[in-house]
């Protein structure tokens, strides 16, 4: 047995097994409670198999009211109790997430000052808190201890009190925002060790208590840094407050985009500093308190590999559990391979924004969504002879390869159709091979072949190299067979003259060779849209030598990249690689000797020499000829209209739903 499903100590409770499916924005309250969605979540993730569920973070104190359906521990006694009977049902250990934004919340929903250690400006709205008086500072305590009592009282098995990210004990313990000249600044351990003991004393000796703590700001100039860390965790878990379980976390105020980044930053980019920090806490606790390792960590593999070299004693794996909520049970039954791939892109599980979307998930659109849509239980498909399904509905034949199509396939034949999809490419995946490319979205490919491996072993019969004709299709429907369009989008265009000699190259022809078959000479990506394919193809091209410039109509690069939390990294990465920015500007020509952009504010024309023009702009729907004439056929994905793969795999699971 792998030591990630061993039992695992942690208090007076026994997990069982090193698998924790962490604290995270869900939106999925009702107002400011723990609510029937959070229910269905949850149990989701522990009749999967995981060892601890740590639930949404629910505010201590009025004066924090970060997101608009952001829990309050005071409403959410009713739906703690309702999570820990469902989990507990399946086997897991709840905690409670308790904490305080503190500086780095916001006034749009109270309508009342941030509450903050010293009056440092939040970064992103440039609010200023309110520096917190001794009576505030004496009421959020007392808040985190009857948060505390009543989750207990509820039925969680314990708590867990942040100290990481969008947190203000961790405010108190940094120089970054803890200027204060009073005792709770020349001590800036007092706060949290305050909070820590008063959350022991409200849930006794037997509850679990647990510690976020951020164990290095990336901020050496003033806060928290990896060589203070150790120290700063045994100091905490020793004290008169007793933590039970710790996590190692990163970021601060400056940082906020590290604590969970995309695919640009390598998975277990936390696990040397955990390691540290483990060093100095099992001697420390004599091997009492486990340490939990945290940071982008969604491969089993790597998980495993951390808790028998050391690293850590059990292992963070939220996104991981948002792709695949049967992560663990794939891992006990000894088929690793089956777990289907996060592939850190953020999309759709990062909600911290003023959208407030509904957490869901880029491979798994049911997630988040276990009330509204039929939540689809992978069957365990055996491999049938000759490589198809029968019974369970008429065959049918899927027009397209991409993430639309596999999916609609897989799906289908898992519940005992036989299916065929017809590819036109020598491969399928569609964009997924494209998206790979990019800088940042290898794990796509993963994807790819997850779907690719699944249709295998539900008996989908894959043809590919072969195009679908009129006379194919009227066969098939003449034949009884039901015909899917799911053949994705095509390219659109500039909507500006293009000069006969020249041309615009596309990101999928650009991707593919990685540029080489561009001339030689500077090179244009006219990026209208602002989300990852133009920025990722011109960090593709930058590192070949030629000048490379980005074109946008936005005030920013990259505009669409801030709800992944790319924003910054992309602009810098950008910046590091030489890359010309162009912003505010629109494409009006392309001649041989280069393009004309055009200020949009003041209409001022200027010229670029370049030798080449890749179009990251919109796409369009495919054109669904040939189609068999006078017949109705159902259509999917990109072919309906260009969007994500999300809403791809999504309209590819309805499909096969019927719905």
């Amino acid at each position: 047995m792998t030591s990630l499903l061993e039992a695992l100590v942690v208090g007076s409770r026994t997990a069982r097994n090193r698998v924790v499916f962490g604290p995270h924005e869900t939106n999925l309250g009702r107002d400011r409670s723990i609510s029937d969605r959070h229910v269905a979540y949850y149990r989701r993730r522990a009749a999967g198999g995981a060892g601890i569920i740590v639930t949404e973070e629910a505010s201590v104190h009025p004066s924090d009211w970060p997101l608009e359906r952001a829990p309050l521990a005071e409403d959410c006694g009713p739906g703690w109790a309702e999570v820990a009977t469902a989990c507990h049902d399946e086997g897991a250990l709840v905690l409670a997430a308790i904490g305080h934004s503190g500086g780095q919340g916001t006034s749009h929903w109270s309508q009342r000052e941030l509450w903050a250690p010293s009056p440092v400006p939040e970064v992103n709205t440039r609010e200023v808190p309110k520096e917190m008086e001794e009576s505030d500072i004496e009421a959020v305590i007392d808040g985190f201890a009857r948060a505390a009592a009543l989750a207990v009282d509820s039925g969680c098995d314990g708590v867990e009190v942040n100290a990481g990210q969008h947190s203000l004990v961790r405010q108190f313990l940094s120089g970054l925002t803890n200027t204060r000249g009073d005792a709770w600044g020349e001590d800036r351990t007092r706060f949290a060790t305050r909070v820590l003991e008063s959350v022991r004393s409200a849930v006794g000796p037997d509850a679990v208590v647990a510690l976020r703590l951020s164990c290095d700001e990336l901020a050496p100039w003033a806060g928290i840094t990896p060589e203070q860390a150790p120290g700063l965790a045994v100091e905490l878990v020793t004290g008169a407050g007793r933590v039970d379980l710790l996590t190692v976390v990163r970021g601060s105020i400056y940082s906020v985009g590290s604590t969970r980044p995309d695919g640009h930053t390598p998975p277990g980019f936390n696990l040397d500093l955990c390691r540290s920090v483990r060093k100095a806490v099992h001697p420390a606790t004599d091997g009492r308190v486990p340490v939990v390792a945290q940071g982008s960590i969604v491969d089993v593999g790597q998980a495993t590999w951390a808790v028998d070299d050391g690293v850590a004693d059990a292992v963070e794996m939220t996104r991981a559990q948002l792709a695949d909520a049967r992560l663990v049970d794939k891992l006990r039954s000894g088929t690793p391979e089956r777990i289907r791939p996060c592939v850190l892109c953020n999309q759709q599980c990062a909600v911290r924004d003023n959208r407030n979307p509904i957490v869901s998930c880029t491979v798994d659109p049911s997630t988040g969504h276990e009330l509204d849509e039929p939540e689809l239980v992978e069957l365990d498909v055996r491999e049938r002879d000759g490589g198809s399904s029968s019974g369970g509905g008429p065959a049918l034949v899927v027009v397209g390869g991409g993430p639309a199509g596999l999916e609609l396939a897989r799906v289908a034949a898992g519940g005992g159709r036989a299916v065929r999809v017809v590819e036109q490419s020598d491969e399928p995946g569609g964009l997924l091979a494209t998206i790979a490319r990019l800088p940042g979205r290898e794990r796509f490919a993963d994807l790819a072949s997850w779907f690719r491996d699944e249709c295998v072993r539900a008996g989908v019969e894959v043809t590919t190299g072969v195009a679908a004709t009129t006379e194919l299709i009227e066969e098939w429907i003449g034949d009884g067979l039901e015909v899917v369009f799911a053949v994705g989008g095509s390219d659109g265009s500039t909507g500006v003259p293009v000069d006969r000699a020249t041309r615009c190259w596309t990101p999928t022809e650009v991707l593919a060779d990685g540029g080489a078959s561009l001339p030689d000479g500077a090179v244009l990506v006219w990026d209208p849209i602002g989300g990852p394919i133009g920025v990722g193809v011109a960090e593709v091209l930058a590192p070949t030598g030629r000048v490379v410039h980005l074109a946008t109509q936005d005030f920013i690069v990259g505009n669409e990249l801030a709800r992944a939390g790319d924003l910054a990294p992309a602009n810098a990465r950008l910046a590091q690689a030489g890359v010309v920015l162009h912003r505010r500007s629109l494409l009006r020509e392309v001649t041989p000797l280069g393009a004309t952009l055009e200020d949009r504010f003041t209409a001022r024309r200027s010229s670029i020499e370049v030798v080449a023009v890749v179009d990251a702009g919109h796409r369009l729907p495919a054109s669904l000829e040939p189609r068999a004439d006078g017949r109705d056929v159902v259509v999917i994905g990109d072919a309906v209209a260009p969007r994500t793969v999300h809403e791809a795999v999504l309209e590819g699971r309805r499909a096969a739903l019927g719905r």
